[in-house]
């Protein structure tokens, strides 16, 4: 699958729009609340602790695909 580039950066740029706070400030990390809700939703692993990163699951991934090319394939 190819993405188109500038719609990925548009959807960043709406999503760091969405969580910006102090008149455009915006933390480098993904929301809090979003990734409990993902994390909720059995869509990724537990994002508290030390580790850096998270895991999709398996129908997390799956999902993840499915948006990406809905929102994200270029024509």
């Amino acid at each position: 699958m190819k993405f188109d580039q500038a719609k990925c950066e548009e959807l960043l740029l709406a999503l760091l729009g969405i969580w910006q706070f102090d008149n455009g400030r915006i933390w480098k990390r993904i929301d809090f609340d979003a990734m409990d809700s993902l994390f909720s939703q059995g869509l990724i692993t537990n994002p508290k602790g030390r580790q850096e990163s998270v895991r999709l699951t398996e129908a997390g991934l799956q999902r993840a695909r499915e948006l990406a090319a809905k929102l994200l394939l270029a024509e």
